[in-house]
């Protein structure tokens, strides 16, 4: 099953070490681009994260955002070190004694003070586990938005297939008919002239003519790129630079056949493929 380059997810959890969020989106890339954005408090599992994403993700600039708010969290009080505290007021006092027109100490700006609250008391093994946890459940969003997008760009893609068969098939019924009328033109223009013309040459010009009308191979070139592309949209892998690939050569053969066309409606059918072919192209720069 194909996937599309472009997707979105967002996952949430809440546990006694607060509230988390997990934002996945991605836009089209010509190989992978991982953008993270974690908290410092929760770098370690970087690396975890890009290893998962890579396994899951062939293509495409992602960007992935990990939000941690330790404020929502059931117990959100301080950990003052009730020491170096009390050597903080000790020296604050001292200080007070010599110039005792001072204001009073600002007890927020004590809190702020460098060790009176510890900042890495904390035990991190349960928060760190839960976002991981929590961006394994965005990334399984993400892929399956991807999926999903792939399938309505394989059913797109499918229909044009079926349009181009149908033009194929018409091209086929109506390329032997342009030929034989051509080829009596051909024959009535000599008669016109009334001129000696060696059969043996008049059958050479007219092979000749034959030969530059004939689109049979362009045709058969294009059924066998359609089953390569119908093959490619059921790989459960990266195929969008294949597939790529394969409306180029659609494109030239199609772009054959208008150059041979000598007919009004075998031209048409070629204007229609090429068309046909840029809708399909544009919505392969999509594909993962």
């Amino acid at each position: 099953m194909i996937r599309s380059m472009t997707g979105y997810a967002r996952a949430e959890s809440q546990g006694s070490w607060g509230r988390m969020s997990c934002e996945l989106r991605s836009v089209n890339h010509r190989y992978l681009d991982l953008q993270i954005k974690v908290p410092d408090e929760l770098r370690v599992i970087e690396n975890d994260m890009r290893a998962m994403a890579a396994a899951r993700i062939s293509r495409g600039k992602v960007e992935i955002g990990l939000r941690f708010n330790r404020d929502a969290a059931g117990n959100n009080a301080l950990d003052i070190d009730r020491e170096r505290l009390s050597a903080v007021l000790t020296a604050v006092n001292a200080i007070s004694v010599n110039l005792p027109a001072s204001a009073p100490p600002d007890l927020l700006q004590l809190l702020a003070w460098p060790g009176v609250v510890r900042q890495d008391s904390q035990d991190w093994s349960a928060p760190t586990a839960a976002a991981l946890g929590l961006f394994k459940d965005a990334l399984g969003g993400f892929t399956e938005a991807r999926q999903r997008e792939g399938e309505r760009l394989q059913h797109y893609l499918l229909e044009r297939l079926d349009a181009m068969n149908t033009l194929v098939d018409a091209v086929r019924t109506r390329a032997p008919l342009v030929r034989a009328a051509w080829l009596e033109r051909l024959k009535g223009r000599f008669l016109e002239l009334g001129m000696d013309i060696d059969p043996g040459r008049l059958a050479q010009e007219m092979t000749l003519a034959a030969q530059k009308l004939d689109v049979d191979e362009e045709m058969s070139r294009l059924l066998s790129h359609f089953i390569e592309v119908r093959d490619g949209l059921k790989r459960d892998e990266a195929v969008g630079r294949r597939l790529d690939f394969l409306m180029q050569e659609l494109n030239r053969e199609a772009n054959t056949l208008s150059s041979k066309s000598q007919d009004a409606e075998m031209t048409r059918a070629a204007v229609e493929m090429k068309v046909i072919i840029e809708q399909m192209r544009e919505q392969v720069q999509n594909i993962e």
